[in-house]
């Protein structure tokens, strides 16, 4: 089972450090952690997605509220939220798979950001799991670089 923790925490040197040690200690799983400023200098806000069974889940809540520099946690399940990851993807092309590539940019939605004579760069924002599911389609050309963002998360507007 997998939870997001919205962390709001003062925005300090050392304060990462603090939280990824408490999971570090407890033996708690981040499968993703993404920080960044708030519309406050002073706060920061990292978005923590961990699995677990449920009493792990509910302990790392616990233990977050622990924290000193944590002024508030909020916890929300992935169907309670609107998620978005960012990616990065360099891979080499040729004149056989370059229209093929293209095509998979188009239908999920991927642009191509840079170019050169063998090389391009996509960059696809979408759900964690489209973000998965472009890249398994990708595996079949030769990818040189990945980097991706942690998944940014919201709870949804309520009705």
């Amino acid at each position: 089972m997998k939870r997001i923790y919205s962390v709001l925490v003062e925005n300090r040197a050392g304060v990462l450090c603090k939280v990824a040690g408490l999971f570090w200690r407890r033996c708690f799983n981040i499968d993703s952690l993404a920080v960044g400023e708030t519309d406050d200098r002073d706060v920061s806000n990292m978005i923590i997605v961990s699995s677990g069974d449920m009493r792990t889940l509910e302990q790392i809540e616990k233990q977050l509220n622990k924290k000193i520099d944590v002024i508030k946690v909020k916890t929300f399940d992935e169907s309670e939220a609107v998620s978005r990851e960012l990616m990065l993807i360099k891979v080499k092309y040729n004149r056989n798979n370059r229209k093929d590539i293209m095509e998979n940019c188009e239908i999920m939605g991927a642009q191509i950001v840079d170019l050169s004579k063998s090389m391009m760069t996509i960059q696809m924002c979408d759900t964690p799991e489209r973000v998965r599911i472009f890249l398994e389609t990708m595996r079949t050309v030769s990818i040189v670089e990945i980097t991706r963002t942690g998944t940014l998360a919201m709870p949804k507007c309520a009705n």
